[in-house]
């Protein structure tokens, strides 16, 4: 008999909903049980595409003796931390409190009666195991937990009174320190202590792609010139889509390596993750001219509107599972491999199948996944075709087809910027704009998340009033259309009003009042995004106080910016844009969209469009112009002489 998720939207909580535990979904009545009842408090929180949420899933929550004990000594509370972030962020606070280290999903949080937690830990099998970090298994530990409650055991309840005492304390700020463009200098150095000579990226296994950490090398490049700099980039992309991380059958990276070589993922693919990367490998097309990057670019892109998408909405993610195992779609056997190939005539299928990795013993579980360990082959954009077709006969991932208003405005940003490469992505990046406002901006109240054929029912938090501007003024950009730029103004002063207090941003208000992460963690830091648009709108709008918000929010961080920048990448360049000199370009309309390319390509990172009617191409600065050519070849060497 299904329990009470089975009447939830969210994918991930009705994926439970068969579950012999009683859950329940967040909401007041289950809290008032458990004061009522005096029981225990389990929360568990996970996201429907979360590999060691299913385990945990199989392992503890389908197990009947966890179930019996957690519904008859607790009440059991499922989150979907993508549906509700602002509760998954307060509980990863926990966590961290706890266990003096972050956490991750499923994460499983035990608090008394009185909803005050005492126990934070992520997978728990059901039996202990030795040698394991978080100690007892779970039967054990909920029958320890029920017997200390029961018992009304002091400590536990001093234990979970200080835990309180300690999340409610509200942190004083950190003395400012002077904003400076060394603070670059520090980046780079703790960039190369932390990268992997050997095969790219900024840290050992797991090996997570650090996109942020990417484009801040990026804006590096582009104002100081830095060789070394320009090595770490394009090695680690290079290196990431080879292969393994990065699907190169379908498209799209999974979210990160379980080893240092990129090779075996867990499967999953995030919309936030390829949305960003796709934003590098587009850069970097743009920096280096390598086709291949742009190549990558696209296939993230078309896989997304290929398999992910409906009705110009985008899916959050896929499911790294299928057929009751972990990349049974993604990897192949040696012999349909070989196979395949022999029987599409090629003769060479030996040469072929050790080129792309596939070995009669494989490399995943005894199966293989497609990488290569140097550049892509011509022949394979033929062969993919013949490895899709093996995939078209499995059973396909389970997809959330959740739509969420920041992850899905990352994906639109990055539709406008290729617009700069090939105009035909216009009118896609359109069309996705205009059905995410339909869907998640409704009589001027913007949401967080929604299924497709469902209205939307929770509000939006600060990350998606950031990523959806920034998005849109990507949008004015690329088309110069003053209503994205009126539209742009109107979130960023709601976000303004909503979650800004004197330098400091709050994540969600109301029933948890969040503070927002200004280090660049899953991704890219929605505070450093809402400075960025703070300046962008500042500058088109020739409105100072924007200006003054930005700088507030930089001044706020500065102590632990200057000393440990690497966490605060995208801070960082916003501090860099702050030190120098934002450009615009005023030109017509017309020649804007006739020349697109080559302003692309424009190599100083600050630098705006804004339509005129100005003979030529003016180069302007905050409160004056200094240079106008009729020549687009001139231009960039020209906004060089202006800084």
């Amino acid at each position: 008999m299904a329990n009470r998720l089975q009447y939830e939207d969210s994918p991930y909580l009705q994926q439970h909903k068969d579950n012999p535990v009683d859950w329940w979904p967040w909401c007041d009545e289950a809290f008032e049980k458990a004061r009522k009842e005096n029981k225990a408090i389990f929360i568990s929180i996970g996201y429907s595409s979360c590999h060691w949420c299913h385990v945990m899933e199989e392992t503890v929550f389908e197990n009947e003796e966890c179930a019996k004990i957690l519904n008859k000594h607790f009440i059991s509370i499922k989150v979907d931390r993508e549906e509700r972030p602002d509760i998954d962020k307060h509980y990863q606070e926990v966590y961290q409190l706890l266990n003096r280290r972050p956490g991750g999903w499923p994460t499983s949080i035990f608090c008394t009666p009185q909803n005050k937690p005492f126990f934070a830990g992520t997978y728990i099998p059901p039996k202990s195991e030795p040698g394991r970090i978080e100690g007892m298994g779970f039967i054990e530990l909920t029958q320890l937990i029920a017997k200390k409650i029961d018992e009304a055991d002091p400590k536990l309840y001093q234990n979970a009174d200080e835990v309180q005492d300690f999340i409610s304390n509200i942190e004083h700020p950190k003395k400012a320190t002077v904003l400076k463009e060394e603070f670059y200098l520090t980046f780079v150095r703790q960039a190369k202590e932390n990268y992997d000579t050997r095969h790219g990226g900024f840290s050992l296994a797991p090996k997570f792609p650090h996109a942020s950490t990417l484009y801040a090398l990026q804006t590096i490049d582009k104002l100081y010139n830095n060789k070394s700099v320009k090595a770490m980039i394009t090695h680690t992309l290079n290196e990431m889509r080879l292969g393994g991380m990065y699907d190169l059958v379908d498209g799209g990276f999974c979210r990160y390596s379980v080893d240092e070589k990129w090779l075996v993922p867990h499967f999953e693919k995030m919309l936030y993750d390829n949305a960003l990367l796709a934003q590098n490998y587009l850069e970097a097309y743009l920096t280096y001219d390598n086709v291949s990057y742009l190549t990558t670019t696209k296939e993230i892109v078309e896989f997304w509107f290929s398999q992910m998408s409906q009705e110009n909405l985008f899916y959050s993610a896929s499911d790294a599972d299928s057929e009751g195992a972990e990349g049974t779609y993604f990897t192949y056997s040696y012999e349909e491999v070989f196979s395949a190939l022999e029987q599409n005539g090629y003769k060479d299928a030996t040469i072929m199948c050790k080129a792309m990795s596939v070995t009669h013993h494989g490399n995943f579980e005894g199966k293989n996944i497609i990488r290569f360990e140097g550049d892509i082959p011509e022949w394979f954009g033929d062969v993919k075709i013949i490895l899709q077709n093996i995939r078209a006969k499995r059973e396909y991932p389970f997809i959330d087809k959740k739509v969420q208003t920041s992850w899905s405005a990352m994906m639109i940003d990055t539709l406008f910027q290729l617009c700069f490469v090939d105009a035909s992505y216009e009118s896609k990046a359109i069309a996705s704009l205009e059905a995410l406002l339909s869907k998640m901006y409704v009589d001027d109240v913007l949401y967080h998340t929604s299924l497709i054929e469902k209205e939307p029912k929770v509000e939006a938090f600060l990350e998606d009033y950031a990523f959806l501007a920034k998005a849109i003024l990507s949008a004015f950009k690329v088309t110069q259309d003053e209503l994205y730029l009126i539209t742009a103004q109107k979130l960023i002063n709601k976000a303004l009003e909503k979650f800004y207090d004197k330098g400091r941003w709050n994540f969600s208000i109301g029933e948890f009042q969040t503070k927002a992460e200004t280090t660049d963690n899953t991704y890219t830091s929605s505070v450093s995004i809402m400075v960025d648009n703070l300046f962008t709108l500042a500058m088109l709008l020739e409105d100072e106080k924007y200006t003054h918000f930005g700088f507030k929010t930089l001044e706020c961080n500065s102590y632990d910016l200057a000393r440990r920048p690497i966490y605060y990448p995208y801070m960082l360049t916003q501090t860099l844009r702050y030190l120098k000199p934002d450009r615009i370009i005023k030109t017509t309309l017309e020649k804007i969209k006739a020349n697109r390319n080559k302003l692309g390509k424009i190599s100083y990172p600050f630098t705006l469009l804004k339509a005129s009617d100005e003979d030529g191409f003016m180069i302007c600065g905050e409160k004056s112009c200094f240079a106008n050519t009729h020549n687009i070849n001139e231009l960039d060497g020209l906004l060089q002489n202006t800084l």
